[in-house]
């Protein structure tokens, strides 16, 4: 039962959330022009994440045996240690684009975001593409691939821990990933000139969320003891993608009316993680 729930989630968190994507943007979303615009998102997003991680996945994780210096160590090296793969994927990219690529492109901390621009994120390795060419785009899905199969192991391990968990975990990823996967799409479009295929490649790389989520049941079933820390791990990640890639994003000069609508955002992500907990646990 549980290999189910973590197949179901992990395909509606890495297939869904292209197609949500890909929803928004025909409705304009990533324009800006709308009530609802790609920034929301974001700060939705960054609600999500950090709830996830300090409200649900680290209590988890102490509550097991594990002493509390392991666990932070853990966390402390986990986020270092998806700090230096970010800059690893933005010194492999650059080292490329200074051998044949003259590209014009916007770069904000190494991300650029959904309204007009492009970017492909991955735990574990962010795939930073501004390329019109159509190697850029399979340097994108690749990228987005490797991080849709570690979004998987974070998705099963929570899952094992306790399937409420697991399915905060999953709706968390989720919004994260839209956004993302808007970016992917715009420079899929730009490379490839063809909306369909580029939703098709993208959504292929979003299915490989399910192969992680196979691969983190099977081994976390044998690792039961190392549980806690898996659940650390993706805490680290979920951090390290809040705090480094998407606050970063929402540092802007904003009237006062933006500022609060950031705000508000970030808060309601909170609190729909913590709702969708709360509904979980009442099941």
């Amino acid at each position: 039962m549980t290999l189910l729930q973590i197949i179901l989630a992990t395909l509606t968190a890495g297939i869904g959330s292209v197609w949500v994507a890909a929803f928004l943007m025909r409705a304009g979303v990533d324009s800006g022009r709308g009530a609802v615009n790609a920034q929301h998102l974001l700060s939705l997003a960054a609600g999500a994440l950090l709830a996830t991680a300090f409200m649900h996945l680290l209590p988890e994780a102490f509550e097991g045996q594990a002493s509390p210096h392991a666990l932070f160590a853990t966390l402390l090296i986990g986020v270092v240690f998806f700090f230096l793969l970010d800059k690893a994927e933005l010194w492999h990219h650059g080292h490329e684009h200074g051998h044949g690529h003259d590209h014009d492109h916007d770069h904000d901390h190494g991300h650029a975001h959904p309204e007009g621009h492009s970017h492909a994120h991955a735990h574990g390795g962010h795939a930073h593409d501004h390329s019109p060419s159509l190697s850029g785009g399979w340097s994108l899905i690749t990228g987005d691939s490797v991080h849709c199969f570690g979004d998987g192991v974070l998705i099963a391990s929570a899952f094992v821990a306790d399937p409420r968990l697991g399915l905060v975990s999953a709706l968390a990823v989720l919004a994260h990933e839209v956004p993302h996967h808007m970016g992917d799409l715009v420079v899929l479009r730009r490379a490839s000139r063809n909306r369909r295929l580029a939703l098709m490649k993208v959504s292929l790389a979003g299915a490989v969320t399910a192969l992680g989520g196979l691969v983190g049941y099977f081994l976390v079933e044998q690792l039961q003891e190392l549980l806690p820390y898996f659940l650390t791990v993706a805490s680290s990640s979920f951090i390290y993608v809040a705090l480094a890639d998407l606050i970063p994003q929402l540092q802007k000069r904003l009237t006062a009316r933006q500022t609060l609508a950031q705000v508000f955002w970030l808060a309601l992500g909170i609190v729909l993680v913590t709702w969708a907990s709360g509904l979980a646990h009442t099941h």
